[in-house]
C-alpha cells in the first residue's frame, strides 16, 4: 500500500505540473496581459505604453522563466524604476522583492490580487475557510439522507417505495443549482416570509438564513439525488448476489441480511462517489456562492475571472488542482481498504 501511495503521489506531482502549465499559459495570453496593463495605467495608455509596462514588469520574459518564477523554482528579479533605477513595486498595494530571490508558490508567495488590492493568500485562505464550513454542512446533510434513500430504494427493487424514491432522486438530480436556488428563495421569501428582506453577503461571520442555510440546501438538493441513485444501483446489484440468497435460505431475517451482509458491500461504490463530490462542490460553490453573495472560495474565483485578476486566478486554479488530486488519492486508498478483493500490484 505504501508503494501504491508513493506512486500515486508521483503521478499527482506530474499531473499538477501539467495542469498548472496549461492554466498558466491560458491566463497569460496576450489579450489578458494587455487588459492588465491598461487596468494598471488607468485605461489611458497607448499601445506603446502598454508594451513598455509589460516589458518593465517582467511579462515579456520567456514563458518557462515566468512559470518557474511563479512556482518558486527560479529567482525573481526586482522591478526597477525606469527613472531612478531603484527597486519599486509592480503593484503599489503589494510588496515585491527588492533583491533577486526565490519568491513563488513554494515560498508561500502567490502574488498580488489586482481586484481586491491585496495579496492572493489574504483572499484565498479566508475564502477556503468559509467554503470549507459550507461544504462540511452540505456533506453532513447529504451523506446520511442520500444513503438512507438509496438503501431503502435498493432493498426491494421495483417496489412502490423504490419507484417513489427513484422519481424524487431523478427530479432533484435533473435540477441544476441555479434553478433550485431560485425555487428555494421563492419558497422561503415569498411564500413563507422567512428571509425578511435579509440578503446580506457573508464572509464566514454573521451568517444568515439567506447567506448560509439556503446555499447549503441548494447544493444538497442536487447532491442527495445523485448519491442516492448511485447507492440504489449498488444496493440492487448486491441484493442479487448468491451469498445474499444463501443467507436468506439459512433462515436469517431480511433486515439482518441487509445489515450484516449487503450493507458493507453496497457502500463501497457510494464511498467513492462521496469522496469525488469534493471537486464537484468546488465547482458548484462558484454558482451558489455568487448567487447568494456568500464570500467563499467560489465567490473569489468568480470575481477573479470577471476582473482578469491573473495572480488570483492562478492561485485559485492551483488550490482546485490540489483538492481534486488529493481527494482522488483518498478515494482510491479508502476503496482498497473497504474491498478486500482489491490487491494493489
Amino acid at each position: 500500500m505504501l508503494g501504491f501511495i508513493l506512486r500515486r503521489l508521483g503521478v499527482m506531482a506530474l499531473t499538477m505540473i501539467a495542469l498548472t502549465l496549461i492554466v498558466f499559459s491560458l491566463v497569460n495570453l496576450e489579450p489578458n496581459l494587455k487588459k492588465l496593463a491598461l487596468n494598471q495605467t488607468n485605461n489611458r495608455a497607448s499601445a506603446v505604453e502598454v508594451d513598455n509596462w509589460l516589458q518593465a514588469n517582467g511579462y515579456r520574459e520567456p514563458f518557462l522563466k515566468r512559470y518557474a518564477e511563479w512556482i518558486g523554482l527560479w529567482p525573481k528579479d526586482p522591478i526597477l524604476d525606469p527613472n531612478t533605477g531603484k527597486p519599486t513595486r509592480k503593484f503599489g498595494f503589494c510588496n515585491g522583492p527588492e533583491t533577486r530571490q526565490f519568491s513563488g508558490v513554494l515560498q508561500g508567495d502567490f502574488g498580488c490580487s489586482t481586484k481586491f488590492r491585496t495579496t492572493v493568500s489574504a483572499k484565498i485562505v479566508p475564502g477556503l475557510a468559509a467554503t470549507s464550513k459550507l461544504m462540511f454542512w452540505v456533506l453532513a446533510t447529504v451523506v446520511p439522507i442520500s444513503l438512507l434513500i438509496g438503501i431503502l430504494a435498493g432493498m426491494r427493487e421495483g417496489s412502490p417505495t423504490d419507484r417513489t424514491l427513484s422519481v424524487l432522486s431523478i427530479a432533484t438530480t435533473a435540477t441544476p443549482e441555479y434553478v433550485s436556488g431560485v425555487i428555494l428563495t421563492i419558497i422561503f421569501a415569498s411564500w413563507l416570509g422567512w428571509l425578511n428582506g435579509s440578503a446580506a453577503s457573508a464572509t464566514g461571520q454573521g451568517l444568515t438564513f439567506y447567506s448560509f442555510t439556503l446555499p447549503v440546501m441548494t447544493m444538497a438538493v442536487y447532491d442527495i439525488g445523485y448519491i442516492a441513485r448511485m447507492t440504489r444501483a449498488s444496493m440492487v446489484e448486491v441484493m442479487t448476489q448468491q451469498y445474499i440468497r444463501t443467507a436468506r435460505l439459512k433462515g436469517l431475517s431480511f433486515p439482518k441480511v441487509v445489515i450484516r451482509h449487503a450493507l458493507r458491500n453496497a457502500l463501497i461504490t457510494p464511498f467513492t462517489i462521496i469522496m469525488l463530490q469534493f471537486p464537484w462542490l468546488l465547482t458548484g460553490v462558484v454558482i451558489v456562492e455568487t448567487m447568494f453573495r456568500y464570500q467563499g472560495f467560489g465567490f473569489v474565483l468568480n470575481e477573479a475571472a470577471a476582473n482578469n485578476d491573473i495572480d488570483l486566478l492562478l492561485g485559485c486554479s492551483l488550490v482546485s488542482v490540489v483538492v481534486v488530486l488529493f481527494t482522488q488519492l483518498i478515494s482510491d486508498v479508502g476503496y482498497a481498504y473497504l474491498n478486500p478483493r482489491i490487491r494493489v500490484q
